[in-house]
């Protein structure tokens, strides 16, 4: 399930791209196999073992064009181990809204950037967040749990004021919103619940079928209640 849009956000044969906290990789594996020079990049090393073995597999399976490589990096979002102007490309998805100190891992995601380029940030959207957090005191309490709810205004403010130029936005996964809802009001480790697993078995079928009801469904869902939001910017080319 990708939340950035790959048709705003263009990958070319062989470009450097960092996927910032990349989680089990869903973003780093379509950035491989659309022939990124990518580098998958978390704190979590028991993650990132799982996205090196899918890296091997596709490799072997012929997944990613001749030219693409893929490799793991574990650290610290607030001290990235690469040299200033690395990357053509960077994916931060679902990541600042866990990080307390979000305006230093901006910092560092700019100072990675190469000048002229682009950057797509993913955050939970703020009214699907802010419900969540009012049904479960668990899901924003967790260790390792989210620590804020941005705006959009916000995300982009703090983004524009380190240096980017914001290029546009738009909002993700209007069908999830609800699936989290209802997760947070039975328990989040109540997986047995009928609703969530009912509602968890629609969203795994639209995953797979992509069936034209739920297109459409969400296509007008994402502006209101869209789980996430994605913002695009882009470094000066001046910037450096």
């Amino acid at each position: 399930m990708l939340t950035v849009d790959f048709q705003r956000f263009p990958i070319a044969l062989g470009e450097r791209v960092l996927d910032m906290g990349c989680g089990g990789g869903r973003h780093a594996f379509e950035l491989y196999r659309r022939g990124a020079s990518v580098t998958a990049f978390d704190m979590d090393a028991e993650e990132l073992k799982s996205v090196q073995t899918m890296f091997g597999a596709m490799d072997l399976e012929g997944q990613a064009p001749e030219g693409a490589s893929a490799e793991t990096v574990e650290g610290d979002a607030l001290a990235l181990p690469f040299e200033d102007d690395t990357f053509d490309k960077i994916i931060a998805a679902e990541v600042m809204e866990h990080i307390p100190d979000d305006m230093k891992a901006m910092r560092e995601l700019f100072r990675v950037l190469k000048p002229g380029g682009q950057v797509a940030v993913t955050v939970p959207s703020w009214l699907p967040e802010r419900i969540c957090w009012a049904l479960s005191e668990d899901y924003h309490t967790a260790p390792g749990g989210h620590v804020r709810i941005y705006t959009r205004a916000e995300l982009e403010a703090k983004l524009k004021s380190i240096g980017f130029r914001i290029d546009g936005h738009h909002h993700a996964h209007g069908l999830h919103s609800a699936y989290w809802w209802l997760k947070c009001a039975a328990g989040l480790e109540n997986n047995g619940n009928p609703a969530v697993k009912a509602y968890h078995q629609v969203l795994v079928w639209d995953i797979m079928k992509r069936p034209l009801a739920t297109r459409l469904a969400e296509k007008v869902l994402n502006p209101v209640i869209g789980k996430s939001v994605v913002v695009y910017l882009t470094k000066p080319s001046y910037a450096g």
